[in-house]
């Protein structure tokens, strides 16, 4: 059966609290952030709201839980009101009035990021870009999707898939995540190796200033060489320079053959001699290959009731096949898993073709964050590091954890070089964070890596991007945060340090 890797995956990874019950600690009181000198939200400023929104005014202090609330449940925020519109003039005025009453705002997508980037710290307005989903327009000969911010990326694939098309990208939470929100974090996930990122595929977009104009970047060209290419500022900006309301974005044909290789590793460093080996006999076929540990796997069992397809091994590494021969995609990945097992790089493996087996493997490795907010409360770290020296961060972090933390996991696109560091505690603790952090930063850095890969540094990790960039570097995108929002009134506390 020849079937699309979107429709292969399994269910997408929901939006899921760990503990609804628990009390998730104030950000404020938690970080000991000291808030700016913003307005705050009065009657009048409501009514404002009202009069451009109408009932998509939300006030209610039950429904307002879950725009204050990251969805691992380590944030929480104060605001009092968040904001529902529907097209780009509702935000530009809203952001004109905000800009006047020096009201800061947080924009939030699908509320599915890791770092705390769309949640508000203190009682910022919330503008939920949530009911912007529509699409406007699909062009099948020249591959290219025009849209508003807040379609789900789920729904788009789908979509374009019923024209022999895809969404260039692929997260675990790509039934919640919206594609602004992608956008704005230049999230990466599962097809990077394959596809780029989204600075190469993004061909236009349209964002709110935060005084209201709106900039109007909006192309379906992929070549236009006039100017500064303005769009690749907001690109992984995290809503902090402006907010986008449309893009445009490159989506390549989808492929007709599908197929996995789930295959069981001895050591790290025969996982990485596997990657070399798929790259080597799969080259243009090859669309993602990930890995993942004992404990990742454990922890899918036992949370999950997933099914390991094969024995258990110290790491697993799974390597996908996209094309468009299904005979001719068989027989190059039947000749890389002979030459592996031959030259015992792996200890066990499967292939999968059918529906059933494909969807049960990607779903070991997609859904271990969800297993994880099962465990308990969950320290995730989103890395870049050379190949050589990935693992060796897991196992010194679960060295010095291993006393106070439940379990230290680490899996990834080992195809990128991205590294997801999981530490999981009983509890939310001060204790076990001070011997997580700045430990992972200054071994990153040490090893001359990045300490955000593809989750954005948000609030979480604002005050350590020097770990990564350069004062020189911080300084010119504290001159463009001014430029482009002098009122600092776009999503702060976030991305750019605070001391």
């Amino acid at each position: 059966m020849l079937l699309s890797r979107r429709l292969l995956q399994t269910q997408s990874v929901r939006v899921l609290a760990r503990d609804s019950s628990s009390v998730v600690p104030l950000t404020s009181a938690h970080y000991s952030v000291k808030r700016h000198d913003f307005a705050r939200v009065t009657e009048l400023d409501l009514q404002e709201f009202r009069s451009i929104l109408g009932d998509r005014v939300v006030t209610n202090a039950s429904e307002l839980e879950s725009y204050n609330t990251d969805w691992l449940r380590n944030l929480r925020g104060q605001s009092t009101v968040a904001l529902r519109p529907k097209t780009t003039d509702e935000v530009s005025r809203i952001l004109a009035h905000c800009s006047k009453r020096r009201i800061a705002v947080v924009p939030q997508g699908g509320n599915t990021g890791l770092v705390g980037g769309s949640n508000p710290v203190f009682d910022e307005v919330v503008l939920s870009l949530s009911l912007m989903n529509e699409v406007i327009s699909v062009d099948e000969v020249a591959g290219t999707l025009v849209c508003q911010s807040g379609c789900v990326l789920e729904s788009l694939d789908a979509m374009l898939a019923k024209r022999g098309l895809m969404m260039p990208l692929d997260l675990g939470a790509k039934g919640s995540c919206q594609i602004g929100g992608n956008l704005s974090t230049n999230a990466g996930g599962l097809r990077l190796m394959r596809y780029g990122s989204l600075h190469g595929s993004i061909l236009g977009i349209e964002v709110v200033l935060s005084d209201g104009k709106v900039l109007d970047l909006m192309s379906t060209l992929r070549k236009d060489n006039t100017g500064y290419d303005l769009k690749q500022l907001f690109i992984g900006a995290e809503g902090t320079l402006g907010v986008v309301t449309a893009i445009s974005v490159l989506t390549p044909p989808r492929p007709k053959a599908v197929n996995v290789a789930f295959v069981g590793c001895r050591s790290f460093e025969a996982v990485r001699q596997t990657y070399l080996m798929a790259k080597r006999f799969l080259g243009e076929i090859l669309s993602a290959v990930e890995f993942m540990d004992a404990a990742s796997m454990q922890l899918v069992e036992k949370n999950l009731a997933l099914h390991n397809p094969i024995s258990p091994q110290p790491f697993y590494v799974l390597a996908e096949t996209s094309g468009s021969s299904d005979a001719h995609d068989k027989m190059k990945l039947d000749t890389f898993f002979e030459y592996i097992m031959k030259e015992n790089l792996i200890n066990d493996g499967s292939i999968a073709t059918d529906y059933t087996k494909l969807r049960n493997m990607w779903a070991l490795r997609e859904r271990i964050t969800e297993a994880l907010t099962r465990e308990g409360v969950t320290y995730k770290y989103d890395v870049s590091l050379p190949m050589a020296v990935m693992y060796d961060l897991v196992m010194e972090t679960r060295q010095r954890c291993v006393s106070m933390a439940k379990c230290t996991v680490g899996y990834g696109h080992i195809g990128d070089g991205n590294l997801h560091l999981n530490i999981v505690g009983e509890t939310h603790s001060k204790q076990l964070l001070q011997l997580i952090e700045p430990f992972v930063f200054e071994w990153t850095a040490r090893h001359r890596g990045s300490i955000s890969a593809e989750h954005g540094l948000g609030f979480k990790k604002a005050d350590y991007i020097y770990y990564s960039k350069s004062k020189e570097a911080v300084n010119v995108m504290k001159s463009l945060k001014q430029l482009f929002d002098p009122q600092g009134i776009l999503n702060p506390y976030k991305t750019l340090p605070q001391q």
